[in-house]
């Protein structure tokens, strides 16, 4: 058992193997607990439990759940609330044992069911995008777990001193806060990948060959300017009040893709707000932008 754990050995059932469950079980794995069984049934699934988990049992939910003393629900948002209904209703749960999902849509309250059986609920959701693969293992140690347990504090401590065990960074997220967490989360991590692709692939319509290298110290460098400067490492024309700039813009995605051009509006639109009430943009210059990018395009 490592040398940093302090609290029991727990066995531990992964319900499902999908990207997130199979890299949190072989992380608690790794922090010195035991998985004991794993829920998978897609070929991705059961490729992921051999590579990741190998050696555990591949058993369905109920006799994963009834074998642990901690069970990871690592199934998609909807599908959460009636598995524990079933987990329940076919006494797969027991007092005493450590209910816990992944979803950051959820708190602890979509695992109320298991909870008035004496199951202690948290909700654990790491702040890390997966690709099931066993680097995923390794990039939790540089992520936070944003943890909702019940109105008992023993249960925070039991969700931090997890987190903690994986070398993530635990915190705490109120019940009610967790679908605005999630909807943030999200809206930066999903949008960001869509806007980076949507970049890569007008840049190969201009001509430009190394999409990627052209992109990544300049994406890279904004990523890392926003996190530590805020509104106030906004540049390029929106922040300047180039409005002129900002027309060409618009007749050039027209011409490459018209579809990119109403997410360019209104990026450009929120960018000159912000930079706005930073006090980075003039009001007047913040007006010309926005007369731009309301005109027709001819």
């Amino acid at each position: 058992m490592p040398a940093g754990r302090t609290g029991p050995r727990l066995r531990v059932g992964v319900i499902s193997a999908g990207r997130v469950g199979a890299v949190l079980g072989a992380a608690l794995q790794r922090a010195g607990h035991h998985v004991v069984a794993v829920s998978a049934v897609s070929d991705a699934s059961l490729r992921r439990a051999e590579s990741l988990l190998p050696g555990v049992a591949v058993l369905p939910p109920d006799e994963v759940a009834n074998q642990a003393d901690l069970v990871l629900l690592a199934v998609p948002d909807d599908a959460i609330a009636g598995l524990v209904r079933g987990l329940v209703a076919t006494g797969s749960l027991r007092s005493g044992q450590i209910l816990a999902h992944t979803s950051g849509a959820h708190g602890a309250s979509v695992l109320a069911p298991a909870e008035e059986i004496g199951v202690l609920p948290l909700a654990l959701h790491p702040a890390m995008t997966f690709t099931g693969r066993p680097e995923d293992v390794e990039r939790l140690s540089n992520a936070c777990m944003a943890v909702t347990a019940s109105a008992d504090e023993a249960g925070w401590h039991v969700a931090e001193a997890l987190a903690l065990e994986l070398g993530m960074e635990p915190v705490r997220v109120p019940e009610e806060s967790r679908g605005l967490y999630h909807a943030a989360l999200a809206h930066g991590a999903n949008h960001l990948i869509t806007l980076v692709n949507e970049c890569a692939e007008l840049l190969r319509r201009a001509g430009v060959e190394v999409a990627d290298r052209v992109m990544a110290p300049i994406l890279s460098a904004s990523l890392d300017n926003a996190l530590r400067l805020g509104d106030r490492a906004i540049t390029g024309p929106v922040m300047r009040g180039d409005a002129g700039t900002v027309r060409a813009h618009l007749a050039a995605l027209r011409a490459a893709d018209p579809e990119v051009v109403p997410g360019y509006r209104e990026l450009a639109r929120r960018t000159a707000t912000r930079a706005e009430q930073t006090g980075i943009l003039r009001a007047d210059g913040a007006e010309a932008v926005r007369e731009a990018l309301d005109e027709e395009l001819p």
